[in-house]
Formats: structure tokens, C-alpha cells, sequence
């Protein structure tokens, strides 16, 4: 799992240990760095296949998202909680998961981080989910 936060707090602290007891191998690519370079990272890191998926955070979740998601390949996903988690993986088949360290707490993080982990991808969406890199695609996903 690649994983990078712009700043190390007890809610970063508690989602890399709760991957990590999830048996996961956590790759800590960038800790304590600018949100655009931890999005960045973490991005090509999924879309190189370097990782299968990734967790970023920042202060409000946002600019890490927005830096993984330029990435091509990443499907990265702002989640505030576990029902909005499970959907990011269900209907968008989401490879990142991005998290507030201003609005979470450790515990908030872990019920995300168990629904994102949990939830695999709906077979029906995945026309949809390929549209967003190829939006010629959308045509035939929407005659479904």
C-alpha cells in the first residue's frame, strides 16, 4: 500500500499502523512533505503498479486528492466517512483513498479505511469507471 501525509499526526499515525495490522506492506513514500509532492507520489506509485492502491492525507483531504488525481490511471477519492468510502470502491472502483487530518479522528479513520479495504468494485460500473480515462467509451457504457 503506498502511503504519504503532509504532515505526521496521530490520525496519519493511526491509519499506517491500521493498514500495517491489516497485514498490508506499507511503503511510506512521502511523510512530512508538500501535499501536491504526496499526492504526486503516491499516484504514480498506484499507476506504475508499483502499488495496488494508495492512502494520501492532508489538512482537508482535498490537495492530496486533486495531486493523485492528475495522475492517470488514479481514481483518487475524498472520503469523510465509511458509507461515501464503500461507494469510492463499489461504483468508482477508486485506487486511492484520500483522508482529512483536520476532520478525523483515529477511530473516524479506521471505520473509512475498513469500508475503502472491504468494498470491491461493482462489475456493472467498471464501462463507467473506464470511461473516465477514455470518454469515448461513455457511449457504450450508457447503453447498458
Amino acid at each position: 500500500m503506498a502511503f504519504g501525509t503532509d504532515e505526521r499526526t496521530p490520525v496519519s499515525d493511526a491509519v499506517a499502523e491500521g493498514l500495517r495490522r491489516r497485514g498490508l506492506e506499507v511503503e511510506e513514500l512521502a511523510v512530512g512533505e508538500p501535499w501536491p509532492l504526496v499526492g504526486r507520489r503516491v499516484g504514480e506509485a498506484v499507476a506504475g503498479g508499483r502499488a495496488e492502491m494508495g492512502v494520501v492525507l492532508c489538512h482537508t483531504g482535498t490537495g492530496v486528492a486533486m495531486a493523485a488525481g492528475k495522475v492517470p490511471g488514479v481514481r483518487a477519492a475524498l472520503c469523510v466517512d465509511a458509507p461515501t468510502a464503500a461507494g469510492a470502491r463499489r461504483w468508482n472502483d477508486a485506487n486511492v483513498l484520500a483522508l482529512s487530518l483536520r476532520l478525523l479522528t483515529p477511530t473516524l479513520a479506521e471505520e473509512i479505511l475498513d469500508a475503502f479495504l472491504r468494498t470491491d468494485p461493482d462489475p456493472e460500473e467498471l464501462p463507467l469507471v473506464a470511461a473516465v480515462e477514455d470518454p469515448e467509451r461513455l457511449g457504450s457504457a450508457e447503453g447498458r
